[in-house]
């Protein structure tokens, strides 16, 4: 495996939410959706100023930047 710099661990982390909400939406309430919505939202946000909030975090502790998140 190889070592996993902030940009993976972003989108992985964004799509397994993505997924969660919809899964909760689906099967729990129909409110967990806006949990997808907001990180859609956040994605779209970040793409265009650059700020992710879970890219800061990882940064603090070390983890190597990607080209995204530098």
């Amino acid at each position: 495996m190889c070592a996993a710099n902030i940009d993976r661990i972003v989108m992985r982390f964004a799509g397994a939410v993505v997924l969660f909400g919809l899964f909760l939406g689906y099967f729990v309430h129909g409110g967990w959706f806006f949990l997808s919505a907001f990180v859609g939202v956040n994605l779209i946000q970040a793409s265009f100023t650059g700020f992710c909030p879970l890219a800061k975090g990882l940064k603090m502790f070390g983890i190597k930047p990607g080209a995204a998140f530098e």
